[in-house]
This record gives structure tokens, sequence and C-alpha cells, in this order.
């Protein structure tokens, strides 16, 4: 999560308690600041239809609590008794009156008001690497570089499964919420993202890609793409400010295990600068 987010709500917090906030607003405080953390407190954006789900549950946990008892019903309902009867808060009562049908309205409008885009544009699918790059202070070669670990299949199979059981831990606590649990491009995440995940499990997906190539985009994720790959929107983190090298090329050796692929072979005199070409 992003500290800044989480030390902002914690500091609204304190200052509430600081000043003996009625239930009322500890309850608009705690909705609004689930909301902040979800919308904002993410390094990797959280769907709108998520977000959704869970300020439902968010609010439906918030009304079981301030409903739970006779006291707490009493007051949660003061306050807004209160400006609703007393002759000072009119004005208030007529800026609530005016501001909630106002966002009704002004909601429905930006939905409606979203700007058409073109339904077609040319971009590089899989641009060209760069020929070195910088993972966790470590140069790592994109020509020569292949997985270490392919290689100990045949002479130490048990390391080798060693790797590939963590490979599958990486994958499914890290990337099955956008790829998928079958790596269909589905997961619960997917259908909030411009562009949907990649289909790892689509024939040739991986086939097509040389493992540096791979470890290269997961290692500096959507942000980490040249310019040909524009225009792009790609919700993909840098997974080299989460995981460790050794730990990337595992879940590398995993997605190609289980989508039954191998790896493209090196060319001789090097790899090419750009691995696929092609037109969406």
């Amino acid at each position: 999560m992003k500290l800044t987010v989480v030390i902002a709500i914690l500091a609204v917090f304190a200052l509430l308690r600081w000043r003996r906030a009625d239930l009322l607003t500890w309850a608009v405080a705690w909705w609004v600041g689930f909301y902040v953390a979800m919308r904002f407190g993410f390094l990797v954006p959280v769907p709108a239809s998520v977000i959704a789900l869970y300020m439902a549950v968010a609010t439906l946990a918030l009304a079981a609590y301030v409903t739970s008892s006779r006291e707490r019903s009493e007051e949660i309902a003061r306050p807004v008794i209160t400006v609703m009867t007393e002759r000072r808060y009119a004005p208030v009562l007529v800026a609530v009156a005016i501001a909630v049908p106002a966002l009704a309205a002004a909601n429905v409008y930006l939905r409606m008001s979203v700007p058409l885009e073109a339904p077609l544009f040319s971009r590089t699918v899989h641009p060209g690497s760069p020929v070195e790059i910088t993972v966790n202070e470590q140069k790592i070669n994109l020509d020569a570089a292949e997985n270490p670990f392919r290689g100990i299949q045949r002479p130490n199979p048990e390391e080798y499964r060693r790797h590939l059981a963590n490979g599958r831990r990486i994958y499914y606590q890290n990337c099955v919420f956008c790829h998928g649990d079958a790596m269909n491009g589905d997961g619960m995440f997917a259908q909030g993202l411009n562009p949907i995940p990649t289909r790892f499990a689509e024939q040739d997906a991986l086939a097509i890609l040389r493992d540096s190539f791979v470890f290269w985009r997961i290692s500096k994720g959507g942000h980490g793409l040249p310019d040909e790959g524009d225009p792009w929107d790609s919700a993909m983190p840098a997974w080299e400010k989460f995981l460790k090298v050794d730990e990337i090329w595992d879940v590398i050796l995993f997605l190609y295990d289980f989508t039954g692929q191998k790896p493209r072979a090196k060319e001789e005199g090097g790899q090419p600068r750009a691995e696929e070409v092609g037109q969406k």
C-alpha cells in the first residue's frame, strides 16, 4: 500500500479521537477512509467494480454496527434529527437537499459523456527490449540472459521442482488476481483493466518470447515500456520492487511449465531488438 495514504487516514482518525467526535462522524470517517484506501492506497490500481463490491460490504457492516444497540441508534440519529428540526440548521438542510440530487445528476452526466475513442489504433505489441537492465542493483544483459534454473531440470530434478514450486507460490500470491487461475487473463481484477491482462494460456503466447524478454516485462511492468509501445495503459506493476531476481526467474519457469510452452530459442548473433511486432 501507499504509506502516505495510510498515514493521512490514521492522522484524520487521531484528530477525530482527540476531538471526541460523535458516532455519526466516526461512521462517515470510516466509510470515507475505507473508500480512499481502496481507491488511492494501492500501488496496483483496484478496478471500480471491486471497489463498489467492497464499499457495499463496508456500508452494510457500518449500518449493522451503528444500529446494533438502542444507545448507538439514538446517538447516530441525534445529530440528524437536530439538523432536520432546528431552525438554525436550515441552510445546511437546504444545501444537503440540493447537493444530493445534484451529485447524482453529475454522476449520470459524467458516465454519459465519456469521450469516444477510435476503435482501432496501431502499436507495437511486443516492443524491442533494451540491451541491458538493472534489477535490484544487479545488471542483466537481456541478449545473453537465460533462465538460470531451466538447465537444472535433468541434472538436478529435485532442485528444479523446488524452483517450480516457488514460482507457483509467487504466481498465486501475486499474479492470479489479474491473469487468472488458468492464466486466461480473467482474474477478479481483469475486467477493470485496460488493456486486459495477457492470456498466457493462449497457444504460443509465451512460445514466441524469450525468457529474458518475459523477465524484462515482469521486472519493469507497464511503466517500463518504451515509446514504441504507446498508446498503452497497462496496470502491470514493476515487480522488481516486490520480488527478488531469482523469484522472477522462478515464476517465469512456472509460467512456461503450466502452459506447456517453451521459450523461444536464442538466435545466432544475439537476440533481435523486436521480439514480435503486431498491430491491434
